[in-house]
């Protein structure tokens, strides 16, 4: 183990240092307006972090359009992650996980019906452009997974970092997961650290805090997931009666979790928290299953000897399998995921909601 660390330091360390230098030199022609940024004459929420996945984007920036939207008209943006398509696509009615990504895809299902528009480009600046021609009475959009897009201009910076893994320990790609350093988290308006345990001490939030060292207006949160009770992944196919109460399984009961997210351990942290015996089958971060690969998921499913079986997944993984066609009939009616949401301890701050709302407006009040 520890030659195969130095052979990681030896190969990957030399070209962190080289990364590092370029995104140090891009930051400073933004710093210094050599390369220029694009400001609207509409609020711009953006939600990102500083490593490459795991930190709970989505959910967060679920929160912030679920306690905001009654007093904004909201849009979302997204680059639409592994998506096969190009270009400016506003997600309706017909669309699929393939055409917009499937976290934009999983946030349209939640708010479509709602009143937000959800749209993807991987050119911010077009498509904000092209929401606000769409639907001049937007109020705010939230740019999800913008933070390293300078180009744009934000009113307002949420950025993300893991409990278990803090950006302060962290190193820069490829020897470590850092897009950016962390001094880019002066950038920040709002840093919140995330998926905290639900044990964690005040003396751990004072340790965090000290390594943050942010400044004094910048505002810091804590939040963790919280896990709501399984849905079915076909409800066509699953009675409400036959939805698991996981609280009431049993060792004579099995649960095959299927997940392919960047930072699976929470979630199998919670279910192996109940008693049922757990399998699981593990794939890359929006990985999109094959033929081969539900195949594989059917045949494991078939293993499970105790008579009452069935699958959970995370509600990412979810809108893929959903939209599947190579997804097995006979799992359907004993397939389900967990939705999740946040909770916050803010330590005396403000709601994140509301701590928003202040920044636009003294951002509004400093532009006027």
């Amino acid at each position: 183990m520890a030659k195969r660390k130095l052979l990681k330091f030896i190969l990957l360390y030399p070209l962190s240092v080289i990364y590092g230098w370029g995104v140090a030199i891009r930051n400073f022609m933004f710093d210094r307006g050599m390369l220029k940024q694009r400001e609207f004459d509409i609020p711009l929420v953006v939600v990102g972090n500083l490593t490459m996945g795991g930190a709970g984007k989505t959910p967060h920036a679920e929160y912030i359009i679920d306690h905001l939207r009654h007093d904004y008209r909201i849009g979302l943006l997204s680059r639409g992650y592994k998506r096969r398509t190009h270009g400016f696509i506003m997600a309706g009615r017909n669309s699929r996980p393939d055409d917009i990504g499937d976290e934009p895809y999983q946030m349209y299902r939640k708010f479509g019906n709602e009143g937000v528009m959800v749209a993807v480009c991987e050119n911010r600046a077009k498509g904000i452009e092209m929401m606000r021609e769409i639907d001049p009475r937007l109020q705010l959009i939230v740019l999800d997974d913008a933070f390293q897009h300078r180009y744009v201009k934000p009113t307002v910076s949420v950025v993300l970092t893991e409990f278990s893994h803090p950006v302060y320990e962290d190193a820069l790609l490829p020897y470590g997961r850092l897009r950016e350093p962390v001094k880019a988290l002066d950038r920040a308006d709002i840093v919140i650290v995330t998926k905290c345990p639900d044990d964690v001490k005040p003396v751990q939030f004072r340790i965090v805090n000290k390594h943050l060292d942010l400044f004094p207006y910048q505002k810091l949160l804590f939040s963790r997931y919280v896990y709501l009770p399984p849905r079915p992944l076909f409800p066509e196919q699953t009675g409400e009666c036959n939805v698991p109460v996981l609280s009431q399984l049993g060792p004579t009961d099995s649960i095959l979790v299927v997940i392919g997210v960047a930072n699976p351990l929470p979630f199998l942290k919670h279910v192996r928290s109940f008693r049922a015996k757990v399998k699981i089958m593990t794939f890359d971060d929006h990985h999109n299953f094959t033929h081969a690969d539900m195949d594989a998921i059917y045949q494991k499913f078939r293993t499970l000897k105790n008579t009452s079986k069935f699958m959970l997944t995370t509600e990412k993984d979810a809108v893929r399998m959903a939209n599947n066609p190579y997804f097995p009939p006979q799992m359907r009616p004993h397939s389900f995921y967990l939705p999740i949401t946040v909770d916050f301890d803010n330590s005396g701050n403000p709601p994140l909601e509301s701590i928003i709302k202040q920044l636009i407006r003294t951002q509004g009040s400093l532009k006027a």
